[in-house]
């Protein structure tokens, strides 16, 4: 059993809601990447999303594209990600890390390379957006043979048979796009979410988890009552941006803080 299925089997033991909060590798600065990773653990986090910076993200909004700009221009790359979580897995064993990316840094460095590289840092799985599982599916095999999981996405778009397919390839979870649009954008309909999560559940055996559009603990209490995790970035993000970096870590801790708060009750 991965870290991944084995957290999310503890909270499903406790009827807990997974809360899944992502930030952009080296954003606002690469040396705080660690100390913000370890601050979104103490604030609630069940599993992290690790994005992987590039330059051109095409599902995300200008929220997260500002934060891979920032981390760019440090010259952030996937070696020094896999760096950042080997860093934390020096005093975190625990705490599930999920890469979030696009394929052309993976493909740079060559498939099994990535895999053995991620494995060797302590990374527990990878969204890689533009991997569509009909033609990946050798490298979610050798994901899932190194221990590793490959999470697919879903939209209000997909169809049955792209549904069945994230169903066979996928491992870990699943992850629902809950909006036609990019991250951050939009309000989320409940009820819509509702009623594409049970066709999805129809194929699809995995927990699921929810994102794009969750900011505040009142959405994410909603999407909670029907999904297995709740996904929240862009809204993280901003609380990046609009802190001083000597007080970023606190303030990411607080919010989330805010959020587990509202998940547990």
């Amino acid at each position: 059993m991965s870290r991944i299925q084995a957290t999310f089997a503890a909270l499903a033991a406790d009827a807990k809601t997974a809360l899944i909060p992502f930030i952009t590798a080296g954003d606002p600065a690469p040396e705080m990447t660690v100390p913000l990773l370890h601050a979104l653990v103490a604030g609630g986090a069940d599993i992290i999303e690790l994005g992987v910076p590039f330059s051109d993200p095409m599902a995300e909004g200008p929220i997260i594209q500002r934060a891979c700009e920032r981390a760019l221009k440090f010259g952030v790359g996937m070696r020094d990600v896999l760096g950042f979580v080997r860093e934390f897995r020096t005093t975190n064993a625990v705490t599930p890390i999920v890469l979030m990316g696009y394929a052309n840094p993976i493909e740079r460095m060559g498939q099994e390379a990535f895999i053995q590289a991620a494995k060797e840092a302590g990374v527990d799985g990878a969204i890689v957006v533009d991997y569509p599982p009909e033609e990946c599916e050798q490298f979610a095999l050798s994901m899932q043979a190194n221990g590793l999981d490959p999470i697919f996405l879903l939209a209000p778009t997909s169809t049955e048979e792209r549904i069945a397919q994230v169903a066979k390839f996928g491992s870990g979870f699943s992850y629902y796009v809950s909006l036609k649009g990019v991250t951050g954008a939009g309000h989320i309909d409940t009820a819509e979410v509702t009623q594409k999560l049970a066709a999805i559940r129809k194929h699809v055996k995995l927990p699921i988890g929810v994102g794009f559009g969750i900011r505040d603990a009142a959405t994410a209490k909603a999407i909670a009552s029907v999904a297995d995790a709740v996904v929240i970035g862009s809204r993280i993000i901003q609380e990046l941006e609009n802190t001083p970096r000597e007080h970023a870590a606190q303030a990411v801790q607080s919010f989330l803080a805010g959020i587990r708060r509202a998940l547990d009750e």
